[in-house]
């Protein structure tokens, strides 16, 4: 008897801690906030709204040990440190009277090493630099897919939708099977454009928790619960940083005797060689008036919008410490806004040279140059 009051004691008083525990408190006298991870620069706008019971933001995948966050009213502002899987609440107090309950938390992290598969499935690259995979939608509808490490989720185009389809498309019920293994979690957008010849294309985030191998001098396409043990010693590591639901790279360019370094959108649907935001280099003091012009064109983009590119020659490109020269590459005289961030792009031109493993358990991509390493570029011929 005496143990048990003793352990209702210690319950009550627990409990009551608990209870006693003061939420931070955000002032704001207008209804908007911005939420800024600072470590990738993703700023999202944040209604804030009393009604709401718990309104919850989730930060971008964590790659290191913890995320600052920063969310900032018109008047106030918190900082908060968010590790792996882990959840913080605080309490906007809305001009003096109203409260909104609001949730800053991080997803758990996904790892498959401890169940052992490898899938292999041939992988297609065409001459517009789309690599693209057989799959079988909800176990009817065969649509040739783009992986796209730009994107996530499913995205299918309009034309797909309309004429290919014929399963009932439920959200997030859906199962794609890519190889012989079943996708499912996923939701299902529209979109007027897809790479060439392909019905849609899939994002990196289906393999969230494993390990993707592009080998383009095998043709092959690996989804792997381990990373191979040879991997580390044989490929050169690159850290990944996740913006949103994409994930970004270092990448060094010159020109002249000028360097830069920088976080770069890694984006195997992107189907040339890199995409430099002008502006934004022009800032950082990279003399991009010294890269000289190829050509100009009209590109559009993923929803049919245009966008006005001039082709320029990069003097040099280094991935890993791999030295790629004399880059046609697509130079914006306008910053294109990515999650509210200006970035530059890597596309495939440049990927496909590499063969790849993309480890989402360590947040690692691993190259090694193949036999498209010294082949010549689409806008140099």
């Amino acid at each position: 008897m005496k143990s048990f009051f003793s352990l209702f004691v210690l319950v009550f008083f627990a409990n009551f801690s608990f209870a006693q525990k003061k939420l931070p408190i955000l002032k704001a006298n207008q209804p908007k906030a911005v939420i800024h991870e600072i470590d990738n620069g993703l700023k999202t706008d944040w209604n804030i709204d009393p009604k709401i019971k718990t309104d919850v933001y989730t930060v971008s995948k964590i790659s290191a040990s913890k995320k600052i966050v920063t969310i900032k009213t018109d008047i106030d502002s918190l900082t908060l440190r968010i590790k792996k899987g882990e959840k913080k609440d605080f309490i906007i107090l809305l001009k003096g009277k109203d409260s909104a309950l609001t949730r800053i938390e991080s997803l758990p992290p996904k790892d498959f090493s401890k169940i052992s598969f490898k899938d292999t499935l041939q992988l297609h690259i065409n001459e517009q630099n789309t690599i693209f995979v057989k799959t079988v939608l909800n176990e009817i509808d065969t649509l040739l897919l783009n992986f796209d490490t730009g994107t996530s989720d499913l995205v299918l185009t309009q034309e797909t939708l309309k004429n290919k389809i014929k399963s009932s498309l439920k959200s997030e019920l859906n199962i794609l099977k890519i190889g012989k293994k079943e996708y499912q979690g996923f939701s299902i957008y529209p979109a007027q454009l897809s790479g060439h010849g392909t019905d849609g294309r899939f994002g990196w985030d289906l393999f969230d928790g494993m390990i993707v191998e592009l080998n383009h001098d095998k043709g092959i396409m690996v989804v792997h619960s381990q990373l191979p043990s040879y991997v580390k010693s044989q490929y050169s590591p690159l850290q990944m940083r996740y913006f949103n639901n994409v994930f970004m790279v270092e990448v060094e360019i010159k020109q002249d005797k000028s360097k830069n370094k920088d976080w770069y959108l890694f984006d195997t649907g992107y189907q040339r060689t890199v995409m430099l935001d002008g502006p934004l280099l022009n800032e950082q003091g990279f003399p991009t008036e010294k890269m000289k012009t190829i050509k100009k064109v009209i590109m559009k983009g993923a929803q049919g919008n245009e966008i006005p590119v001039i082709t320029s020659n990069l003097q040099s490109l280094s991935l890993a410490n791999i030295n790629l020269n004399d880059i046609p590459a697509q130079l914006l005289s306008q910053s294109r806004l990515v999650g509210g961030s200006r970035m530059n792009i890597l596309g495939n031109e440049v990927i496909k040279r590499f063969n790849l493993f993309l480890d989402f358990q360590k947040n690692k991509v691993y190259v090694k140059p193949n036999n498209w390493i010294d082949r010549t570029y689409i806008e140099s011929k």
